[in-house]
């Protein structure tokens, strides 16, 4: 990406900051600051005024590894959070910013860092905090050309995860070694980084986050494995379920019927389409073919810089301080089967992610999808 492309973000999100009446956005979020200005870590900040001007916060030792990848040249370090503060108070009185609002990222904020940034010596007493979750999200949920060309490669990066996490799939072996595959696999690949790698196996399959343990795998069991590689910036989300030997019965239509609903699904996403007709298509034919009663949460989410962003499911996005999606324009980015069949003992799912496109989907992972190994 090119300072161009930064500059008519930058450009898009001042032009909603006037609309809405905000003077100055106070960046947290490391997703959003990466977003507006090429990099994005912790313990930084980001602010935009109202007018286009840009400036960047960091430890002081970071000062050259920023300047190195962000496409603004204001930036200033800091030694502590004492320092951080003054930075920002800097930047206001830089920016002649005495009274107005800020935008402050209330869902992403903790209590803690909410007081550093609004604490009396950061910020002028006459310029008020308000919410901007939303105004980054509405930016950030139609993605770039350049943006989908990263999620297809960190897509690519996925495939080979699953595929070395499936390979390692055998008795004895431990769930946190089949992560452990997985997570060589795509490093090997070119992921500089993870969200977190899920690989549950038997009755833990049945559970809604199944993080990895010491577990062995036992003949009979069904894996579940999850994993969110980054690439570039961009994260992609895919899972499988395979069986440790031959599935049972039960266990092979639930799988088939979980199938069926997800790939129906994936065939709705078109351009104009809504998050909700969507859930209820993939619900409905669970429900439909007995499977109600173990369905659980909402089965899709949006993925870019974070695995998890807008848009979400009207409850889910109500969770996560957004708004609920109006219906979705092309080149939205959703992860289709984020939740599954659970039952007592054992649950399915898959789960791609899938271009919403103008005539239909634009399917990023591509790993295929068998249960039986042999």
């Amino acid at each position: 990406m090119n300072k161009k492309t930064f500059q008519n973000r930058i450009e898009r999100c001042t032009s909603i900051m006037k609309a809405e009446g905000y003077n100055i956005l106070l960046l947290i979020k490391p997703s959003n600051m990466y977003y507006l200005t090429g990099d994005g870590r912790l313990c930084a900040y980001a602010m935009v005024t109202q007018d286009g001007k840009v400036a960047i916060g960091v430890p002081k030792t970071d000062i050259d590894d920023v300047k190195r990848s962000a496409y603004f040249d204001s930036v200033v370090g800091f030694e502590d959070e004492v320092g951080m503060i003054h930075s920002i108070a800097h930047y206001f009185e830089h920016f002649d910013i005495k009274k107005g609002t800020v935008g402050l990222e209330y869902s992403f904020l903790t209590q803690s860092m909410m007081g550093i940034v609004t604490h009396p010596h950061a910020k002028p007493r006459d310029v008020l905090p308000k919410d901007c979750t939303h105004i980054m999200s509405g930016l950030r949920v139609v993605k770039e050309n350049q943006e989908i060309d990263r999620l297809r490669q960190s897509a690519l990066v996925a495939d080979i995860g699953i595929k070395a996490a499936i390979e390692a799939v055998r008795p004895g072996t431990s769930e946190s070694r089949i992560a452990a595959e997985a997570e060589y696999a795509m490093r090997y690949a070119g992921a500089e980084g993870f969200w977190r790698t899920y690989v549950s196996s038997g009755s833990r399959t049945g559970i809604a986050h199944g993080l990895p343990t010491n577990r062995k795998l036992e003949s009979g069991d069904l894996v579940m494995i999850d994993v969110h590689p980054v690439v570039d910036g961009y994260s992609s989300d895919v899972c499988r379920t395979v069986c440790v030997g031959k599935p049972s019965t039960e266990q092979q239509s639930a799988y088939d019927v979980y199938l069926k609903a997800q790939q129906a699904t994936v065939a709705k996403a078109r351009a104009g389409v809504g998050m909700v007709e969507l859930g209820e298509t993939m619900h409905g034919i669970m429900k439909n073919e007995g499977h109600g009663e173990h369905i659980f949460g909402p089965p899709i989410h949006g993925i870019g810089i974070d695995f998890e962003e807008s848009p979400l499911p009207p409850g889910h996005a109500f969770f996560h301080g957004e708004k609920e999606p109006p219906p979705l324009p092309a080149n939205v980015v959703i992860a289709i089967g984020n939740c599954g069949l659970y039952s007592e003992s054992w649950g399915v799912r898959v789960e791609d992610t899938v271009v919403v496109g103008d005539e239909g989907p634009i399917i990023l992972t591509t790993y295929p999808y068998f249960l039986n190994l042999t």
